[in-house]
């Protein structure tokens, strides 16, 4: 992992303007969701013993529907996080007006657990409080544990939908290719891509590459195990 640069141009460039959350958790949970559910139909319509026309038809239409709804959901999701966010801030700005002596003890009691005290504490708490913007900013941070930048639930949708849409494509493509032993290679191929999701997440945590692949694989296997056991009793 490259290390930023520590320049004060660098700094202050890096601290005026944070990037997030970002959109790493939304490509991981739709890429995962994406190979497993598609994989779960592809698996259960095989083990029913159905023919490849109706493992296409079946998968496409997962592919496009759930990936659009969890697309939807997330949105959903991400817009009630930040409508909480203005909320709060609303409720910050009301309370600063009518009880502005408490807001500031509120101010001072933040960075006196951030380690501030005597005369710093003081000189701290009254900089603060004569910026509005700022004094909101630290109560929204220190009362509520919320990040100083607002959530983008547009993006935030798009990112699933996206990888939700690439990765749940590929146990599809032995049969859209018409592939012999289309379902023996759909299942390496899913295989696979539980692997290089979890190995590429751990690019992003201190887990080894190896393990967070793994881990990642014994999830997907074991749903897609669990579908295809599910759809053999149905076997016709």
């Amino acid at each position: 992992m490259v290390d930023h640069g520590h320049s004060p141009q660098e700094i202050s460039a890096r601290i005026a303007a944070p990037p997030g959350r970002g959109v790493l958790r939304d490509v991981i949970y739709g890429a995962i969701d994406g190979s497993v559910t598609t994989f779960a139909i592809v698996a259960g319509v095989a083990g029913a013993g159905l023919s490849p026309f109706v493992i296409v038809a079946l998968g496409l239409a997962n592919v496009l529907a759930d990936g659009f709804s969890m697309a939807a959901g997330n949105y959903s999701g991400t817009k009630a996080e930040l409508d909480n966010l203005k909320r709060l801030r609303r409720v910050e700005e009301r309370h600063i007006e009518d009880f502005p002596e408490g807001e500031r003890g509120e101010v001072r009691e933040i960075l006196r657990l951030k380690g501030l005290t005597g005369p710093v504490l003081e000189a701290a708490t009254e900089a603060i409080c004569a910026d509005k913007d700022a004094w909101i900013n630290l109560m929204m941070e220190g009362e509520y544990g919320a990040s100083a930048v607002d959530p983008q639930p547009m993006r935030a949708a798009l990112a699933t939908f996206a990888a939700f849409l690439l990765v749940g494509l590929v146990p599809l493509l032995p049969f859209l290719l018409g592939l012999a032993s289309a379902f023996a290679i759909s299942i390496w191929l899913t295989l696979v891509t539980f692997f290089v999701i979890g190995a590429v997440k751990s690019h992003w945590s201190l887990t080894p590459w190896w393990r967070s692949g793994a881990e990642t694989l014994a999830i997907g296997g074991a749903a897609a195990a669990l579908a295809y056991g599910v759809g053999s009793l149905f076997q016709v």
